[in-house]
């Protein structure tokens, strides 16, 4: 398969997307588990996995829309995987 610049940064794409989506799966079959919502640390890690990926598909496509919702998302993903190893940490000292 020869692929040309284009062609892989959609790949590139298309990986950064089914990352971003692969979040739910986990989510969805954590709180299966447990029935009651339940989102698991996997959950921030494909988020930013996800999001890291698509900041750079966004940011070759020059989509400044696409590239400040990725920022905006990091940046919270970012934040609630602090709170929750944070907490986990408080957790463990008690």
């Amino acid at each position: 398969m020869n692929l040309d610049k284009d062609g892989v940064w959609l790949v590139i794409g298309f990986l950064g997307q089914a990352l971003f989506s692969a979040r739910f799966i986990v989510q969805w079959l954590k709180s299966e588990r447990e029935k009651k919502s339940v989102f698991p640390i996997a959950f921030w890690y494909f988020s930013i996995g996800g999001g890291v990926t698509l900041l750079a598909y966004a940011v070759y496509r020059q989509d400044p829309v696409f590239i400040v919702g990725q920022l905006s998302g990091l940046f919270i993903y970012l934040r609630n995987l602090y709170f929750v190893i944070h907490e986990r940490k408080n957790l463990n000292l008690e």
